[in-house]
């Protein structure tokens, strides 16, 4: 009976532990959004860098502005060098070094998630007025 008890309680743990850190993949971190948005000439410039991962996960920018999304690869190997944006039918493929712009033109107020092409990683823009 204790052997039954004892197996049960260490099977509530492991699934315990498994359920509280497994993420929706799709589903994006809520990370304080970073300052990794500038301004050139009336260009704005959303700089992600790109290694397991996307980083920063959530950038905010602003809405009806010309807006290039700029990927940023150093010695980047795995799925996250695959880039997908479904909402806007992008679909793009990264060198493992490098820097890689992609056009969103002047996105409205909205939020526009992307991810890998695993669907492993993820990353979103909000876009405010």
């Amino acid at each position: 009976m204790k052997t039954s008890w004892a197996i049960l309680g260490v099977a509530l743990l492991i699934g315990g532990a498994i359920y509280f850190t497994s993420k929706n993949p799709l589903q994006v971190a809520t990370d304080t959004p970073a300052n990794n948005v500038s301004i050139v000439d009336g260009k704005q410039i959303v700089e992600v860098d790109v290694k397991g991962g996307y980083h920063p996960k959530v950038s905010t920018a602003k809405a009806g502005m010309p807006t290039i999304l700029r990927f940023n690869t150093n010695g980047s190997y795995d799925c996250s060098t695959s880039v997908r944006i479904p909402s806007m039918g992008i679909s793009k493929s990264l060198p493992p070094s490098g820097s890689t712009d992609v056009d969103l033109g002047s996105p409205q107020v909205a939020t526009l998630q992307g991810v890998c092409g695993m669907g492993m990683y993820s990353f979103q823009i909000n876009f405010k007025g």
